[in-house]
């Protein structure tokens, strides 16, 4: 089954890539963002291709969004309670229709906010 994953992860890297620019809702002051984010993870990304082509682990500390390349290391920081967490960005995400600024792995997600709240708050800074 790995291999097969493996092998689909490559087939979808060599397709050819379209960008599409559209309206995000997110405010912009100095170096950070602030906007909502949501989290992943919970069943329906297992054993399957994030966009640089490693395979998705909930466990992990990544997050998708589109404003950064691929290991760009980000602190987001729930603006709510001030609880912040470091990620390394590996996929692209969320769908802009749905007004978010990034997605979060689980295990991000619940070191700054609970899951059962779904979205939160945040503010995103670039550390590296």
């Amino acid at each position: 089954m790995h291999k097969l994953t493996t092998l689909l992860c490559l087939i979808l890297l060599s397709l050819p890539t379209v960008r599409i620019e559209a309206k995000t809702v997110k405010q912009r002051q100095g170096n950070f963002q602030i906007g909502i984010a949501s989290w992943y993870g919970g069943g329906e990304k297992l054993n399957v291709c994030t966009a640089n082509g490693e395979i998705f682990d909930p466990n992990d500390y990544t997050a998708a969004i589109w404003d950064y390349p691929f290991g760009t290391i980000l602190e987001v920081t729930n603006l709510n309670n001030d609880l912040s967490v470091k990620v390394r960005i590996n996929d692209r995400g969320p769908n802009r229709r749905l007004n978010r600024l990034i997605d979060l792995s689980r295990a991000a997600f619940k070191s700054i906010c609970p899951l059962s709240q779904g979205l939160c708050k945040v503010k995103i800074e670039r550390l590296k």
